[in-house]
């Protein structure tokens, strides 16, 4: 019994995430050697994702309500700049052509905290804090139906609890599940704390828009991107391979495709937590 629940567990997690190395259907290749962010967009002394990357000249970040998850998203802190993300295992991702920061939260010492994981990791920790119990909950995909952490909690809903709910999340959801559990929107209502993702077949990602900005003049609006990925590692800043003059930030002047270091989107690929 305990085999055959071992080998369930690797079996979600493998159709998780497709791994960096692989060449799966939908990726686009990315030179290693493309420049991260332009210096006079990053402040190397920012310790959250609003201080440390910088808005393009003419540009304001969005208006957002201090209690929202957005905000949440965009205060997110930092590893120091320069930091390398770190697999489950300790060992350390190469940094060029992918990312450009290090959110600076703790993973585990498990190969569990992948894509689709790091997002409900990251919606799972701003309830947690918002003290909204009873809304943490994640769907399994074997059965389609939530799992709510208010019932694994312990007497005091506890930290501790609630990341030990997680892993067990981790366990048996993927991206699979969580595009179930995400209703669809337009490319261009994106807000920040949309998902783009990709159930895949066998392999798919997800990734979140963490911030936004806007001309007040213009009204053109740019996002920003964080990951996670196979194998389980720290959720990480994405650069924009296709446009390094304003990295980290991404354009909204999508055609069909969206192009991130490790990934090729849809526009049709975007969804939103209810």
């Amino acid at each position: 019994m305990q085999i055959n629940l071992l080998f369930g567990i690797i079996i979600l997690g493998g159709l998780a995430c497709q791994p960096a190395n692989a060449d799966p259907q939908g990726a686009e290749p990315i030179s290693s050697t493309v420049a991260t962010s332009p210096a006079s967009l990053v402040d190397p002394a920012g310790t959250t994702i609003a201080t440390r990357f910088l808005a393009p000249e003419g540009f304001r970040r969005t208006r957002l309500d201090s209690l929202s998850f957005g905000h949440y998203l965009r205060t997110l802190p930092l590893k120091p700049a320069g930091s390398r993300v770190k697999y489950f295992d300790g060992r350390e991702k190469n940094s060029e052509g992918v990312y450009v920061g290090v959110v600076d939260m703790e993973i585990g010492t498990r190969d569990l905290q992948q894509c689709a994981d790091a997002v409900m990791r990251l919606r799972g920790e701003y309830l947690f804090a918002q003290k909204r119990y009873q809304d943490i909950h994640f769907n399994f995909l074997s059965d389609g139906k939530p799992r709510y952490y208010r019932d694994r909690a312990d007497a005091n809903y506890s930290y501790k609890s609630f990341r030990k709910y997680m892993d067990y999340i981790f366990s048996y959801a993927n991206t699979a599940s969580l595009k179930k559990e995400l209703k669809p929107v337009p490319f261009d209502s994106m807000q920040i704390g949309d998902v783009f993702i990709v159930q895949g077949n066998p392999y798919g990602h997800a990734i979140i828009v963490v911030d936004m900005a806007i001309h007040p003049e213009t009204k053109e609006r740019l996002f920003m991107l964080a990951q996670s990925y196979m194998p389980a590692q720290e959720t990480q800043v994405l650069v924009n391979p296709n446009a390094p003059s304003i990295s980290p930030w991404y354009k909204m002047d999508v055609e069909s495709a969206l192009y991130t270091p490790e990934w090729t989107f849809e526009k049709g690929d975007l969804h939103r937590f209810e």
